[in-house]
């Protein structure tokens, strides 16, 4: 099973850093990720597998939602099955 995590908001240094250390925890392995900085605003998309977590997905994606709100970021979690079904209509 995967994940895509979504993070916005405005560039400073560690985005990835923490995101990844959030990753690391818990046993989300990171596939693959691309990120961008647009003037002053830090986008990225990273794709986890999660195959092997070692919380529930509702606590793993908790886990994000705080580190964003800590970070001023916005960070979204979303189950594989979810993203594939969204964008099949």
């Amino acid at each position: 099973m995967k994940t895509v995590i979504s993070v916005i908001g405005k560039d400073s240094v560690g985005i990835i850093a923490k995101v990844s250390d959030v990753c690391s925890k818990h046993n989300a392995n990171i596939i693959d990720i691309t990120q961008s900085v647009l003037q002053d605003m830090f986008v990225m998309v990273m794709l986890t597998e999660i195959k092997d977590l070692n919380c529930s997905f509702s606590d793993f994606s908790d886990k994000m939602r705080l580190l964003g709100e800590e970070n001023n970021l916005d960070i979204r979690v979303m189950h594989e099955d979810v993203f594939n079904s969204m964008h099949r209509i």
